[in-house]
């Protein structure tokens, strides 16, 4: 009997990082997001939801990497021996996972294992899957980010950008596909991950807990009627739900029709500019946020509201001074009069 999931269409508060998530299932390759904020503010909630917002995947039955049929670019190397053959494969249907990563996770729990003595003794790579297997095509969760060894961080941010996760023990390797959508969250006051570490993730969002009383009132009730009856309570919110379901569809579908124009880009050059953001990274992931927010809107062509809407989530953690310092500094009103402030552009 599966677990009776919250609907994320029932969370109040935490705007931006509902946002954040639902624009990472539009377009991956965003990279992640890094949620700031104190214990008890929904984000587990609201990340074991987002399964529910999206239609059931096709896997290749039996694979323990959750491979897709329909991809032979992305198989493993068992699954793609088969398709080779011209073996039948059976295809099964199953929602996306959310995969937990304990901050006590050791390497090898992390990436998976090789059995040297046998690779030796018979020439037959034999690999035990770890976290980042069970994650492959779901999203990876990881609660307290920072107090995670900088070098399995360094880890999964290298196997979430290439989408492959590679061991390698005397001198033998295995590979398998590794596409996953990392969500990492953090106190900033128990502990700081590296600037090199932060820049790699798409977005960062500070949340806090809800000091509205009568939001925190509706909160108490709906979570009470909810335990009280969960079938009832989620057929309630299931309109919310099917309405948003829809919307990521069709963004799926249309965001790689979207268009961004030349004046979007020196807009978001000059934000970048403007908060002394190094590299260019962080332009990078501004154009694939923007036209994830266009796709959403159902538009194809990205639009200065958009920037607005994505901007603080793309370079909070990008800016020099500490993410939490930086929140007093980048509010809305700084980013539309960073972006409204007149531009010569030359190509």
């Amino acid at each position: 009997m599966s677990k009776k999931l919250y609907p994320f269409s029932a969370i109040i508060g935490q705007e931006s990082m509902k946002k954040g998530l639902i624009l990472n299932i539009i377009n991956p390759k965003i990279s992640g997001i890094l949620v700031f904020g104190e214990k008890g503010t929904a984000k587990s909630t609201t990340v074991r939801a987002i399964p529910n917002l999206l239609p059931e995947i096709d896997v290749v039955k039996g694979c323990r990497f959750n491979c897709n049929p329909h991809d032979k670019s992305t198989m493993c190397s068992d699954c793609l021996e088969k398709v080779n053959k011209g073996e039948k494969i059976e295809i099964v249907k199953q929602k996306m996972k959310v995969v937990d990563l304990p901050v006590s996770a050791t390497e090898d729990r992390v990436v998976g294992s090789l059995d040297i003595e046998e690779a030796i003794k018979s020439g037959t790579k034999k690999f035990e899957p770890g976290v980042l297997a069970q994650a492959n095509r779901g999203i990876l969760y990881v609660d307290e980010i920072n107090l995670l060894d900088d070098h399995i961080v360094d880890l999964l941010l290298d196997s979430a950008a290439m989408g492959v996760n590679t061991v390698e023990r005397e001198g033998i390797s295995f590979s398998h596909p590794a596409n996953f959508i990392l969500v990492g969250t953090m106190n900033p006051e128990e502990g700081e991950l590296r600037p090199q570490l932060l820049d790699r993730f798409g977005f960062s969002v500070d949340i806090k807990g809800i000091k509205d009383p009568q939001k925190r009132v509706q909160i108490v009730k709906y979570r009470s009627e909810f335990e009280e009856n969960q079938d009832e309570f989620i057929s309630r919110w299931e309109e919310e739900e099917q309405e948003l379901r829809d919307k990521i569809e069709n963004a799926r579908k249309i965001i790689n029709e979207v268009e961004i124009s030349d004046e979007m880009l020196f807009l978001n050059a000059q934000l970048s500019i403007a908060l002394e953001i190094d590299g260019h990274r962080g332009d990078l992931t501004l154009m694939k946020a923007t036209k994830s927010m266009a796709a959403f809107n159902n538009r194809k062509l990205v639009q200065k509201e958009d920037i607005e809407e994505v901007a603080r989530m793309v370079l909070l953690h990008r800016m020099r001074s500490l993410p939490f310092e930086s929140a007093k500094k980048l509010d809305q009103e700084t980013i539309k009069k960073i972006i409204n402030a007149p531009i010569e552009m030359e190509i």
